[in-house]
């Protein structure tokens, strides 16, 4: 599991996958949110703008990655 330290309150989904580095853009994000490839704390996630804070763990899976396992951190 990979750890990324943000110093704000939240930080926004989209923003957190780019921040991440799986996607390169926020058009990239949106589109594997919308596909259902992202996961808030084990449930299906499709809201771009939905607010994570410490202690979420956010799962991306799918097509996104050659070897089909799941990319999994937490921002703390």
């Amino acid at each position: 599991m990979e750890y990324i330290k943000i110093h704000t309150d939240y930080i926004k989904l989209q923003q957190a996958l780019k921040l991440a580095n799986v996607v390169g853009q926020g058009s990239d994000a949106k589109i594997i949110i919308q596909d259902g490839m992202i996961k808030l704390n084990g449930e299906v996630c499709t809201q771009r703008g939905k607010k994570c804070v410490a202690g979420d763990i956010i799962t991306v899976s799918g097509e996104l990655y050659d070897n089909g396992e799941e990319f999994t951190f937490e921002i703390q």
